[in-house]
């Protein structure tokens, strides 16, 4: 038996906001629930999860969903978020080596 997942307000509200602004944009767009999932490569069901704010979907899939549909991710006129990365990566360099560096596991089999 699996134990379900709980998630903070603020994140459940999040993806709530998220689910909504592609089912806005789709319409806009005039676009159906099956012409999305098609273009997206997914079930119908699955873009209705993904529209109702679904935790459980595949946050791929959501943003491939935004990024057809149109909705802004980070940023509204962002057209690649290679810099934003890079910016991020050159921090990460800058930490202390010891919170960069990932724990090494102990190998205590004799």
């Amino acid at each position: 038996m699996s134990k379900k997942r709980t998630y903070s307000k603020f994140a459940k509200e999040a993806l709530i906001l998220l689910g909504q602004r592609i089912r806005l944009a789709r319409k806009e767009r005039r676009m159906s629930e099956k012409d999305l999932s098609a273009r997206v490569g997914i079930a119908r069901s699955t873009l209705q999860k993904i529209e109702r704010g679904d935790p459980v979907v595949d946050i791929g899939l959501v943003f491939e969903a935004a990024t057809i549909t149109g909705v802004p991710l980070f940023e509204p006129d962002a057209t690649s978020l290679a810099p934003q990365i890079a910016q991020v990566r050159d921090k990460i360099a800058l930490l202390p080596a010891y919170i960069r560096k990932p724990k090494t596991e102990l190998n205590d089999d004799f």
